[in-house]
């Protein structure tokens, strides 16, 4: 489904990644665990084309995006690859990103209808199904402000699977949630997840990741030093950068 080859990225002449690889075959669930800083965002946005890189390419689905250094850039034709991932790939961030004047329906319904060309009235019952789903069928009518951090995440997530991704990308669905709010949202993922969409997520949650996930990568520095089936990781990890890292959660 999605394949990383060669991802090379810096800022201001610091490197992020260099000579990274990744694989991640449809169906399975991949958690990104590191320290703040080590690139799991970056890396999320890489993938769905909101984040440029130098060198080395990312294929999502046959549509392949290039490091704008390397010889098969093409401007053109990268926008239309990132137009194509995006259909394929729905994200969710740290913060909600509802659009605050709309109402919830209104949320989940503006991208089916205008970018996909969906008949209003099939994405609006697609969009009551999708509510159903994220058990927030009765805030249809209310407007963001109106709902909890908890609630507005579970929004964004109806409102990404409204434009039906093959794949989900989730950048630390959590981080900004109050901790009773954390658990109602990370249901709704084991949801998804039990239904087999290609998921990908950057979390701290370390019980959720080795819970939900069929693998897990250590990601530090830019640099995926360890990467393992979950059981592996949080029981025996092998390289002293990921002990360390885990031992505050394996006490």
């Amino acid at each position: 489904m999605i394949e990383i080859y060669n991802l090379f990225k810096q800022y201001d002449h610091q490197p992020l990644f260099k000579d990274l690889h990744l694989v991640v075959e449809k169906g399975s669930v991949v958690a990104v665990i590191g320290p703040s800083g080590s690139g799991k965002s970056t890396l999320l946005r890489c993938m769905n084309g909101l984040e440029a890189f130098q060198a080395g390419y990312i294929s999502v689905d046959g549509q392949r995006l290039y490091g704008v250094l390397e010889r098969g850039y093409n401007k053109g034709q990268e926008g239309i690859a990132i137009k194509n991932i995006r259909r394929k790939v729905g994200m969710v961030f740290q913060q909600f990103n509802l659009f605050p004047h709309m109402s919830v329906l209104h949320n989940i319904t503006v991208a089916p209808v205008f970018v996909l060309g969906v008949d209003r009235a099939e994405a609006e019952s697609n969009a009551i199904s999708l509510l159903t789903k994220v058990h927030l069928m009765e805030k249809a009518k209310k407007f963001p402000e109106q709902l909890s951090g908890g609630e507005q995440q579970r929004v964004a997530i109806a409102r990404a699977l409204a434009m039906k991704p093959e794949a989900m990308l989730f950048d630390e669905p959590t981080s900004s949630l109050d901790p009773e709010m954390i658990e109602e949202v990370l249901l709704v993922i084991k949801e998804l997840v039990s239904e087999g969409m290609t998921t990908i997520i950057a979390t701290h949650e370390m019980g959720f990741a080795r819970d939900v996930s069929s693998r897990v990568l250590f990601l530090d520095k830019g640099e995926i030093v360890e990467q393992g089936k979950p059981k592996e990781m949080f029981s025996n990890p092998e390289n002293d950068r990921t002990k360390a890292f885990l031992s505050r959660f394996m006490k």
